[in-house]
């Protein structure tokens, strides 16, 4: 698993588990990464749209992942998330 196409928040629990489990890491590892408690990370990794951008970042570089943001061909694709 090199990349996982993310375009929908729903998409987000299933992809940090997955990316977790493809490091081999347990919640308590990554939790322990990021100076939290385990239940604090689970709550995270269920329900990452209560966290900030930074704490998702820091979730991110916990689990050894890049960020890279790529523009659509079309911008008119699926998964637009409205009028900017």
């Amino acid at each position: 698993m090199d990349a996982l196409l993310l375009q929908t928040p729903a998409q987000l629990p299933l992809h940090l588990k997955a990316l977790r489990k493809r490091r081999g890491l347990t919640q308590a590892q990554v939790a322990s990464r990021l100076g939290i408690k385990q239940a604090r990370y689970a709550f995270i990794e269920t329900h990452p749209e209560t966290v900030s951008t930074k704490q998702l970042l820091d979730v991110f570089a916990a689990l050894g992942v890049d960020i890279l943001l790529r523009l659509r061909s079309d911008p008119k694709a699926a998964g637009s998330g409205g009028d900017w």
